[in-house]
């Protein structure tokens, strides 16, 4: 099967299952919803019954967007320009690159995000492993059985993600940046030099994505209980498809790509209260369903190309333990 066949074969599952995507959409809401409720409770404790709360409602007022964060604390803090519209994608995607810390209660509620993907991943993974319904006692013990094991690959998913971002990203871009830019003089070129390490450091990053993800397909398809054991064949199938696995990795990230140029091309800005203020959340929702849509669809088809070699697609749907060996 190609890479591109690989994909399609993960979007149809995916979209034979939309009940994994509302509810992961569902669980998404579950951890921001509450952060919104006390972020509106700030605004209006600060903003009362005064002429800058007309003001903020008919569009933004910048001036008391800045006087509002320089005496907020927590949470508050990230109430800024930046969190309108497209603004907040490219603010978490500069946040990412270059390793920018967020505050502890925004740090905490992805935390919480984390561990609540963890525990249905193993059930999502499952359920289009078998390409079937398999209901809400199905993928809730599947998730449950799967929870623990996922917990100790995060355990090392965190170790290796704490090493590139805590170290090897100031390595990067401090230690190895400044010595290359030195002695220039364009700043055009020191510019290329800090793109060329934001692609070498995304490489890497990727690479460990995909070898975790592969990790967790192997888990749960092949119902492998050592997660160093997952780790240690997602990386001997990756070496041996390794064209196949990066042209399915670029297809994502491509698809990925594609939703953000859309948003950012529909995406409203600040607008006022009422219609246009629904309008922009309904359109930002959309997003987020495309960006899950993505991701979701990512899960299937990760493992579709090692079906070519060993695996038949019948005997996965009819595991009943999902044990089967991939490559």
């Amino acid at each position: 099967m190609s890479p591109f066949a690989a994909w399609t074969d993960g979007a149809r599952r995916v979209r034979r299952a939309p009940a994994i995507l509302i509810g992961v959409w569902a669980l998404t809401l579950l951890v921001s919803v509450p952060l919104a409720v006390a972020m509106r409770s700030l605004l209006m404790t600060h903003l009362g019954q005064s002429l800058e709360a007309d003001t903020a409602a008919s569009g933004v007022n910048y001036d008391w967007m800045q006087e509002f964060s320089e005496q907020a604390s927590g949470l508050g803090t990230t109430f800024k320009p930046t969190i309108i519209g497209f603004g907040a994608v490219l603010d978490n995607l500069s946040a990412f690159a270059d390793a920018t810390p967020r505050p502890v209660v925004i740090a905490g509620a992805a935390a919480v995000y984390a561990l609540l993907w963890l525990f249905v991943a193993g059930g999502i993974i499952d359920r289009f492993a078998r390409d079937r319904p398999t209901h809400a006692s199905g993928f809730f013990a599947a998730a449950g059985q799967l929870f623990f094991r996922f917990l100790r690959l995060a355990v090392a998913q965190w170790a290796v993600y704490a090493a590139l971002f805590g170290a090897l990203h100031p390595f990067l871009f401090g230690t190895v940046y400044a010595r290359l830019t030195h002695d220039m003089t364009v700043e055009r070129n020191a510019f290329l030099v800090r793109v060329s390490l934001y692609l070498v450091f995304g490489a890497i990053v990727a690479a460990a994505m995909m070898v975790f993800d592969y990790a967790k397909v192997r888990a749960v398809v092949e119902d492998r209980r050592s997660m160093l054991g997952a780790i240690n064949a997602a990386i001997g199938f990756i070496r041996r498809n390794a064209g196949a696995t990066v042209a399915l990795f670029g297809l994502n990230v491509g698809a990925f790509v594609i939703a953000l140029a859309a948003y950012g091309l529909v995406a409203p800005g600040a607008g006022r209260a009422g219609l246009t203020m629904w309008l922009g959340l309904a359109v930002g929702q959309v997003y987020v369903l495309a960006r899950l849509w993505i991701g979701d669809g990512a899960v299937p088809g990760t493992p579709r190309p090692c079906r070519v070699r060993r695996a038949s697609r019948t005997a996965v749907a009819r595991l009943p333990r999902r044990r089967c060996h991939l490559g």
